[in-house]
């Protein structure tokens, strides 16, 4: 192995290293204190120290999920809407090799603007990404690992990743649902993405031991739509019902997270005859140029939006933001049952 090999190799264990000991030595971190390789705004150290509400938020919705500059303003509604419903946001990206938790209006454009120039991070990729000072978008595993790092325990998103259609050849499961089976953060979301296999996701959330929750429905959502044709495991009613059970699985030092299913509103819904049939095309041209791995659901997405003359990010604007409503609801609520004085 070559010098320049070698140092490489060297700091990317080291970084492995120091996520590892501030994962499991929690214990021995003084109540406040932050992991040392995360870099919290000032808004965000100040409200988790004083046991305030805060919002996770992920960055690949803004890199890969929407095109400049519209990935930006919609990052803007998302975090205001977490503020005018009472907590603080904190979107979670890696910026040349460090791990911010919240991001200024700066950082916020320059990720926006980067968009796929970011590198698509799930937890696999985190080391690496901090070892080689890259800039990183986080999915939905790497911010729930980071969210949990953080002491953060609700995140919303706009979907899950899942089970995708054909496991049978490709083995193709997405890493969040193994995250949801190792970190105790609540992912509130619409659902799973359209694109995916949803029984199966359901099946393989049940074998990770996670509870999926649907918000005021007994049907789980499909992302674009209210309604996937399965039953919801779960279902609870208001966002203080929810938080009461989130606290009661922190109690019982539940290491699992939690889905947090909520149906994007019917009149803020894609059509759903016409998602249908753009997905269907989609995934045939999927098999038919080989897009493989990390590529798919990016791809998807975009060329869903395209068939369906915009149609389909309007509809996941609507429901992100709805997400971040009900989910900053479910924080606040949360924060009270875990610390009484607030």
């Amino acid at each position: 192995m070559d010098n320049t090999r070698q140092r490489a190799f060297t700091r990317l264990q080291r970084t492995l290293g120091q996520l590892r000991s501030g994962r499991y030595a929690e214990s021995k971190v003084s109540r406040g204190a932050t992991h040392p390789m995360l870099k919290l705004t000032e808004e965000v150290k100040s409200a988790l120290s004083e046991d305030k509400p805060v919002v996770a938020l992920e960055s690949t919705i803004i890199s890969h999920g929407m095109p400049y500059p519209q990935n930006v303003e919609t990052a803007r509604r998302v975090e205001n809407m977490v503020r005018s419903n009472g907590a603080i946001p904190a979107t979670i990206a890696i910026l040349e090799g460090k791990i911010h938790v919240g991001l200024t209006p700066k950082q916020l454009e320059t990720l926006g603007a980067l968009g796929e120039k970011c590198r698509k991070c799930s937890r696999r990729d985190l080391a690496l990404a901090v070892s080689q000072k890259a800039n990183g978008a986080t999915t939905v595993a790497a911010t729930m690992y980071i969210a949990s790092l953080a002491k953060i325990p609700v995140f919303v998103t706009g979907g899950i990743g899942g089970v995708h259609r054909g496991v049978e050849e490709t083995l193709d499961i997405s890493a969040d649902l193994t995250e949801l089976g190792r970190t105790s953060v609540a992912v509130v979301c619409a659902g799973a993405k359209s694109i995916l296999d949803i029984p199966r996701t359901l099946e393989f959330l049940e074998t990770q031991g996670v509870p999926v929750v649907a918000y005021q429905t007994n049907e789980f959502p499909a992302f674009f739509t209210p309604k996937s044709g399965c039953l919801a495991p779960l279902r609870l009613d208001s966002p203080k019902e929810i938080a009461k059970f989130l606290h009661a699985a922190g109690q019982l030092y539940l290491q699992n997270g939690a889905v947090i299913a909520v149906p994007v509103p019917k009149d803020q819904a894609g059509d759903a005859g016409l998602i249908k049939r753009t997905t269907t095309q989609a995934l045939n041209e999927v098999i038919e140029k080989k897009i493989k791995g990390r590529d798919i659901t990016p791809y998807l997405l975009d060329r869903i939006n395209q068939l369906t003359g915009g149609h389909s990010l309007k509809a996941n604007i609507n429901l992100v933001l709805n997400n971040a409503k009900i989910g900053t609801k479910v924080a606040v609520e949360l924060a009270k049952l875990r610390s009484p004085s607030l």
